[in-house]
């Protein structure tokens, strides 16, 4: 049998080829984001813009004041302009390239942009020609992203000119043609629609920067933010248990401050209210569960899924019965690399150490208001006094309030931190001879019997069924 000779290879290189494929970049990138997601990177590019240009009032209540965005959109384009400060020529390399650097500017506190890939990649979702303008004091230049270049796949730079004309003031323009087909659609087939989508979607995600001055319109129509509120009842050393939310705050070694809030954002519905509910409702479940906030941005909002602690370690899974329970975390870092969120910057990274350190902590807190609400099920009417006693506050005032509280100092959890832990009211335990009544009618019927023996067709279903209870009652005593 002959043995087999090895066949050497003629070597004609010392490398091969691992250079990036532009195709990759224009295309592949923009699959695992959501149109509306790919606009908010361009929203969160105005932001990092007023930050890194320190122009604000950090000390005022509303440090964003005067900034602001205006997206437009139409069947064949898309833009977004602002005032927040523009790019400076100093950054253009950064700013502009695929992906960041090792060696770049150090980043501004509170900014998000971590991997430099949002804007082109917002830019490469909608269409295949950008022009971006830029001002930031005497540096006024124009980027233009054409077809032409995004075919090229030997050619990486872009083309840079003077612009045109110089803006108002410093800021940012893009403009964006030559749109996909089924973005044009979007834009085209329904364009109130998705108005009134993005406009939902910004209110919430935004409504921390937007309550702090930043300014969002879409097609000429300014949004006006949804921010929680949680219930909080002030009260005097030693009096009765209140509602209060539960807290805890912390600071990591390497720089991440972190704040947790958990609480009722309203009174608890009762069954023939959760039973009713309907979205844009003051019962919808839209309002209920987690917001995850990083550096003043929403990256997860009303979530209610295993991912922020529900179903989990004796936490119930969601039910419309916990439609009053909601909680905030907020953490604040100066490089955004250490916060727990993903690429698109609209995801948790489950996998984060942190996250999951501080997630044992949400479900601490969430575990004290499902066990309220249970212990007070049937009890809508009794509840409803004691939630209504306390008052809505934002997040930022739920901070400032909650500086008075005696917060208990952890010193063996982890992560090590300060926690405030409400006494919250709860019913007498029934007596032996007490039974408890419970049914369910139309609502319809409900408020014919609430105006009949209540004089008040919106009178609480609960009160409705102990009216009829006792005038049966004294009847049949008689």
């Amino acid at each position: 049998m002959k043995k087999k000779k090895n066949r050497k290879i003629a070597f004609e290189h010392e490398h091969v080829d691992a250079s990036p494929v532009k195709s990759f970049f224009v295309h592949m990138l923009t699959r695992d984001i959501e149109l509306e997601f790919a606009i908010f990177d361009l929203l969160d590019n105005c932001i990092d813009g007023i930050l890194r240009s320190r122009i604000r009032n950090i000390a005022k209540k509303k440090p964003y004041h005067g900034f602001k965005a205006e997206i437009n959109f139409k069947k064949d384009s898309f833009s977004i302009a602002d005032n927040c400060g523009g790019i400076p020529w100093a950054l253009h390399n950064y700013a502009f390239r695929m992906g960041r650097p090792k060696k770049h500017p150090e980043d501004t506190r509170g900014m998000v942009g971590v991997y430099g890939i949002g804007m082109k990649r917002a830019i490469f979702k909608m269409g295949k020609h950008c022009l971006i303008s830029t001002q930031n004091g005497n540096q006024c230049y124009e980027v233009e992203i054409t077809p032409k270049w995004i075919s090229d796949e030997e050619k990486w730079s872009i083309p840079v000119r003077a612009a045109g004309k110089k803006m108002e003031e410093d800021g940012t323009t893009i403009v964006i043609g030559e749109l996909h087909d089924g973005i044009r659609k979007r834009f085209s087939e329904n364009p109130e629609l998705l108005k009134s989508e993005l406009n939902r979607m910004i209110a919430r995600y935004y409504a921390f920067i937007i309550e702090k001055g930043f300014e969002v319109v879409i097609n000429g129509d300014t949004v006006k933010p949804r921010p929680t509120r949680l219930i909080f009842q002030k009260t005097e050393k030693g009096k009765k248990p209140a509602i209060q939310p539960y807290i805890f705050k912390t600071k990591t070694a390497d720089g991440v401050e972190i704040f947790l809030a958990v609480g009722f954002i309203r009174r608890i519905p009762s069954q023939d209210e959760i039973e009713n509910e309907q979205e844009e409702t003051k019962y919808s479940s839209l309002d209920a569960g987690w917001t995850v906030i990083c550096n003043d941005r929403a990256v997860l909002y009303c979530d209610r899924s295993e991912l922020t602690g529900w179903g989990e370690a004796r936490v119930p899974r969601y039910h419309t019965q916990f439609i009053a329970i909601s909680g905030i975390v907020e953490f604040k870092a100066n490089d955004a690399s250490k916060l727990p969120m993903t690429t698109t910057k609209r995801g948790i990274d489950a996998s984060s150490i942190l996250y999951l350190q501080i997630k044992n902590k949400m479900r601490e807190g969430m575990r004290i208001f499902t066990d309220y609400t249970n212990k007070w099920k049937g009890k809508a009417a009794e509840s409803k006094k004691q939630i209504e006693c306390g008052k809505p506050y934002l997040f930022k005032d739920i901070k400032r309030e909650t500086e008075s509280l005696k917060f208990i100092k952890l010193t063996r959890s982890v992560p090590k931190g300060y926690q405030y832990k409400p006494t919250l009211p709860y019913p007498k335990q029934l007596m032996p001879n007490r039974r408890r009544i419970s049914f369910v009618r139309h609502a319809d019927d409900v408020k014919i019997v609430a105006e009949f023996l209540l004089g008040d067709v919106n009178a609480d279903a609960s009160e409705v069924g102990e009216r009829c209870f006792d005038t049966i009652l004294k009847e049949a005593k008689q």
